[in-house]
């Protein structure tokens, strides 16, 4: 015989089976106490419980510390605990009293500690309780345990079999009880009572053989698991398991860590094929030679499944036909082989009842079960992490398996090459994976017409085309880990309610999401490079509209561009409706643009602007006459005292009174008036621009009269614009007769500002008056002029 393992394992290892067994027997309890308080304490080099647990807690775990010593003070406050973990600690002594005041203690797991001696109390409310792995010599069960009627899992190790200590758990009801028989010497074996239990998982010992299980007689028991079998244990295994042949209520047996070869393998199998156990599993047997011939009878088994994993079969030295034939004729509803090296495996010889076919974690390739018409009954099978490459291959091998539902071609290199030869599926397969392989968009042309669920998880998708095949049936598809740019519609898929899309290149859904996938109701969109503008409003509205449930919403959904938004979730993002809808912002715009050029309007109405525009225009116009013709002319030279503007209506008083009072004979005074002095053949405006910048001054004469003439007008801002140019004053304002202001237009701003200031003169109506007026107005016109004969040879040029 080989030893199939050469490394031990582990205590903690040992456990772990004992702890994966409680997980079920604890789950109403954690279940009753989901709401409650749960303080966890594990891993914190603690010495003693510490002080500050609250009052209310329910859920206590002070595991993988170096507590040493506990007493009721330490729990006497904490009525309302139910689960308490003191595993992986150094408590030695342990008296049960401690828990009196914890009524509601259901799961106490002391196990892993070097417990010597236990005191008995009992704790009528405990369902869970776990001593193994301590360092007790003598069992520490007594009369009080039998009281203990809800306990329902109990864990414990024993060094030495001595019956009387069994007798207090006959009154049990147990579920489930965990026998660590690791510690059990040669001198110590003795004989095992009747447990009454539904789940026994007895570790075997390290020291001596197993007659300890020669006479174990299980009556109550559904469910045995044996570990850490050894070579030299084999044969006391064998006897045991002649013995199952007796026992009808034993339906599942699970080997684990067992050392053996092949032969004893098949012994046990067959051995086991004729008990009344309906699930055998086999679990980290090693690596096994398998030889040439293998004899195997199938008939006669109460055996529905077998499973066989982290078993390797290596056949370097032999034919491996029989080993395959071995399980392929196995008349069973369930196989599963996984972990185990298989390269191959062989159709079954006859019409098979096998429903459930699983063989994970091997090395088979697209020849497995070519042209293989004895699995009609086949609903399940399992060929994950196999090296399966060819799609169309697969298609052909389900396509005689009638009763087809579900297939699994997970972590494969799995490819599809379009071609003129269509896939044939099985007809009734509606749940196929084809997660972690090598396809592309293709596949969407190569897939069962009856598809209810669709996992395309990581492969290398860019997008769903769109003349894919009507799988009008599909209401699940997975494309997480893709290479999707955009939200696939649902045309295809009409009625699809769960697409996941996660950790895809999803930047913004396309709108054919939003009209063709009505009947969606789940969605898995996050962890996308999301870009937050407007197209992505409507994707998030999803979740406020109660249409779509994002799953993983909000957390998942973050803005990835622009860079300055990155992080950003995407119910956090918030844009105006006006930037995202290009009517309404072409309404706003053309509604802004009206209401501003009215607002221009009135503006430029109010403030007589075209006024002012046209006298710029006209001054412009006649500047550049004058330099065009004259370009050499002195236009600055002074010709005139003083230039006269008034209104035609109040010439008369000009004529008679102003001018003959200014001008003297002895022409020491000279006034530009229009009517003698402008220049035939020149425009009027250039004329009153001439004439304006040829006199030291203008003199307005103002009146109601003057303001309602538009000459007037011109003649007062061509004024106003020279004052400006050479930053003199040279603006004089005689008020003839009195201007109310209000009849003053807007656009005489100046003139206003001036008489405010009443910078002007006045025409007095007392003649006692007149020599003053005369005065003031001839020293603000008095400058030294060039003689009458250079004043004339001026003009004329």
């Amino acid at each position: 015989m080989c030893n199939m393992s050469n490394e031990r394992i582990s205590v903690t290892n040992i456990f772990l089976q004992s702890f994966i067994l409680s997980i079920t027997v604890c789950t109403n309890v954690q279940t009753s106490v989901e709401n409650g308080l749960t303080a966890n304490f594990s891993n914190r080099f603690l010495a003693t419980v510490p002080k500050n647990v609250p009052a209310l807690t329910t859920i206590l775990d002070l595991s993988h510390n170096s507590i040493s010593e506990i007493q009721m003070s330490d729990f006497r406050s904490l009525s309302k605990i139910k689960i308490l973990n003191l595993s992986h600690n150094l408590i030695r002594q342990l008296d049960f009293s401690v828990f009196q005041y914890n009524e509601d203690l259901e799961h106490l797991d002391l196990s892993h500690n070097i417990l010597q001696t236990v005191s008995c109390y009992a704790v009528r409310s405990l369902r869970y309780l776990d001593l193994s792995y301590n360092n007790y010599s003598v069992l520490p069960l007594c009369s009080e345990f039998g009281t203990m009627l809800n306990l329902k899992h109990l864990g414990f190790s024993v060094k030495k079999i001595q019956k009387a200590s069994f007798r207090f758990l006959a009154h049990l009801q147990l579920n489930s009880l965990f026998l660590d028989l690791e510690g059990l010497s040669q001198d110590d074996v003795g004989v095992l009572p009747v447990f009454n239990t539904k789940k026994l998982h007895i570790v075997s010992p390290s020291k001596s053989d197993l007659h300890v299980l020669s006479n174990l007689r299980i009556s109550a028991t559904e469910s045995l698991v044996l570990s850490n079998i050894r070579e030299e244990q084999i044969n006391d295994l064998n006897t045991f398991l002649v013995n199952l042949n007796k026992n009808a209520t034993l339906l599942n047996l699970t080997m684990t860590n067992i050392q053996c070869d092949w032969k004893d393998l098949v012994y046990i199998l067959q051995t086991v094929w004729e008990s009344s156990v309906e699930h055998f599993v086999i679990s980290n047997g090693g690596q096994l030679e398998v030889p040439s011939t293998v004899y195997f009878n199938h008939t006669n088994t109460s055996i529905k499944s077998l499973t066989v994993k982290q078993t390797i079969f290596t056949t370097i030295h032999s034919e491996p036909t029989s080993m395959y034939r071995l399980f392929a004729d196995m008349n069973i509803t369930a196989l599963t082989i996984s972990d185990a090296g298989l390269i191959h495996m062989l159709c079954p010889f006859r019409y098979s009842h096998l429903k459930h076919l699983s063989f994970s974690n091997n090395s088979l390739t697209d020849t497995v079960f070519e042209s293989c018409n004895n699995l009609a009954l086949l609903e399940s099978l399992i060929l994950q992490r196999n090296k399966f490459k060819n799609l169309f291959r697969v298609s052909l091998m389900t396509s005689n398996m009638k009763s087809l539902k579900y297939l699994d071609m997970s972590k494969n290199s799995l490819q599809y090459r379009y071609n003129r030869n269509k896939c044939h599926w099985g007809e009734n397969l509606v749940i196929l994976n084809l997660a972690s392989n090598m396809l592309s968009e293709s596949i969407f042309k190569c897939l069962p017409p009856n598809l209810q669920i669709l996992d395309l998880q990581s492969n290398n998708i860019l997008t769903i085309p769109k003349d894919t095949m009507k799988l009008r049936s599909l209401e699940e598809i997975n494309l997480a880990s893709n290479k999707l740019a955009d939200l696939p519609g649902c045309l295809t898929f009409e009625s699809l309610r769960l697409l996941n899309v996660e950790m895809n290149s999803i930047v913004s859904p396309s709108s054919e999401f939003y009209h063709s996938c009505q009947n969606t109701k789940e969605l898995k969109a996050g962890q996308n490079p999301f870009r937050c503008s407007c197209e992505l409003r409507q994707f998030i509205n999803l979740e406020g509209q109660g249409l779509v449930e994002l799953v993983g919403w909000p957390g998942s959904y973050m803005c990835w561009y622009p860079e300055h938004l990155r992080g950003t979730k995407l119910k956090d993002f918030h844009v105006s409706e006006i930037f995202c809808n290009t009517t309404l912002l072409i309404t706003v715009i053309a509604i802004a643009t009206v209401v501003g050029a009215a607002i221009i309007f009135f503006l430029c109405f109010y403030f007589h602007i075209p006024w002012y525009l046209k006298m710029i225009w006209q001054w412009t116009r006649a500047k550049h006459r004058n330099w065009k013709n004259q370009p050499e002319a002195p236009l600055n030279s002074l010709q005139f005292h003083a230039f006269v503007s008034y209104s035609e209506h109040d010439s008369d008083w000009v004529k008679t009174v102003l001018i003959p009072n200014l001008e003297k004979e002895d022409g020491s005074i000279r006034i530009c008036q229009h009517e003698r002095n402008f220049v035939a053949g020149k425009s009027i405006v250039e004329n009153i621009i001439d004439c304006i910048e040829k006199s030291y001054k203008s003199i307005f004469v103002l009146s109601p009269n003057f303001v309602q003439s538009e000459w007037c007008h011109y003649e007062l801002y061509f004024a106003h614009h020279k004052l400006f140019r050479e930053d003199v004053y040279g603006l004089i304002l005689v008020l003839l007769e009195p201007i109310p202001t209000y009849i003053i237009p807007a656009r005489y701003h100046k003139l206003k500002a001036l008489m405010a200031k009443r910078t002007y003169l006045e025409w007095p109506k007392e003649k006692s008056k007149h020599g003053l007026f005369w005065a003031n107005l001839r020293a603000a016109i008095q400058i030294k002029l060039p003689n009458n004969d250079e004043m004339e040879e001026l003009w004329i040029s």
